[in-house]
């Protein structure tokens, strides 16, 4: 029984750490998401053009989708803000990224496989099931306990 009562005490001291993780993940990921961003915008018809030699329907719409949706994601998962939400539309970047281009190239990222936006994944789901933590605007604005009857 005595090791029963200490991990319990273990797992309730460690559940501080939860808001802790999910701000540094959140910062992790949108850092992640910035570099390509950024340059997808810096060249959009070289992003389309890429696309289109994927196999990409409507290559410059999509170039311009997955832009806009990186982006947004940079902003909203810096802030916190609809983290759940914005954790969708990335999720199914990431979905898209493996798919097209990391796939044939295995797991390793070291071979430009699919590890790297497979973690991406895995750590939006993780946002989209636990949300952004106390330090977000989520938080702040969603949270019951902030909001007057």
């Amino acid at each position: 029984m005595k090791v029963k009562q200490i991990y319990l005490e273990f797992s309730r001291i460690s559940s501080y750490l939860q808001s802790f993780a999910l701000f540094f993940a959140r910062l992790t990921i949108a850092y992640g998401f910035y570099q390509p961003a950024m340059n997808k915008w810096a060249d959009i018809n070289s992003v389309a053009e890429w696309f289109s030699s994927l196999g990409i329907p409507m290559p410059l719409l999509n170039a311009y989708m997955a832009a806009t949706t990186e982006m947004t994601g940079v902003v909203l998962l810096t802030l916190g803000f609809l983290t759940r939400v914005i954790s969708i539309p990335l999720i199914v970047v990431m979905i898209v990224a493996i798919v097209t281009v990391h796939l044939p190239n295995g797991f390793s990222a070291g071979d430009n496989g699919f590890e790297i936006p497979f973690y991406y994944m895995l750590f939006l789901l993780i946002f989209l099931s636990h949300g952004a933590g106390k330090f977000s605007l989520d938080e702040v604005i969603f949270n019951k306990k902030n909001q007057v009857a």
